[in-house]
């Protein structure tokens, strides 16, 4: 796997690669300090897998970095790491097609455990920014399935689609399927999962900790 870190503070980095190096044997961790070298190495790279990505560079507004990255280099998966983890910050990020958000603050446990669940393709949301905190207190303790709360093993693979921040049109085109279709499993995955819509379909799914195609 070949990985971005993006932040101005060398002492993150490091900490960021060590972590990498940690849960990956064969990782390839590549750095930028700003939004320019950022860039530079994105168009370099074309096989880049992830980039984890901090909002406050030096020389541009990470939210804008994100959309860019988003817009631009679309199988790149993105991480938002931060130290701003207020909830509209949080859910700013997603709706950007971050596919997970990190806070600079977390223990060192806490981080590692959040980029083995985003490598493994979860979604990784501070529970406390958005007011989870209680909810997550009175999970069951058996693990709900996908298929117990309905879904099928179509709207399975859009969910898995969606985790990683695609549009309907690009999820179309993946299951070669049209996209009125897709929307109508969107629809129907947010029903099951009591989500009003994308975003907190999203961060439902990487709550439950699914393991998705």
């Amino acid at each position: 796997m070949k990985v971005l870190l993006v932040d101005d503070h060398a002492l993150i980095r490091e900490a960021l690669r060590g972590i990498l190096h940690e849960l990956m044997d064969d990782v390839n961790v590549l750095e930028a300090s700003d939004c320019q070298q950022a860039m530079r190495l994105v168009r370099e790279h074309s096989d880049l897998h992830l980039i984890l990505l901090d909002l406050t560079l030096p020389d541009r507004d990470g939210f804008a970095v994100l959309a860019d990255l988003r817009a631009r280099y679309a199988p790149i998966s993105i991480v938002v790491l931060s130290a701003f983890h207020d909830r509209e910050n949080v859910l700013r990020a997603l709706n950007l097609g971050a596919i997970g958000f990190i806070p600079k603050s977390a223990p060192r446990e806490v981080m590692v455990n959040a980029l083995r669940l985003v490598i493994s393709g979860g979604v990784y949301v501070p529970p406390e920014a958005l007011g989870l905190a209680e909810t997550r207190e009175v999970k069951p303790a058996r693990p709900v399935s996908p298929t117990e709360i309905g879904l099928t093993e179509r709207q399975i693979e859009v969910l898995a689609l969606m985790m990683r921040g695609k549009s309907n049109k690009a999820i179309s085109r993946v299951l070669d399927m049209a996209e009125p279709t897709v929307k109508h499993h969107v629809t129907a995955i947010l029903k099951a999962l009591k989500a009003s819509n994308r975003t907190e379909a999203v961060i439902a799914a990487g709550a439950l900790g699914w393991d998705l195609p």
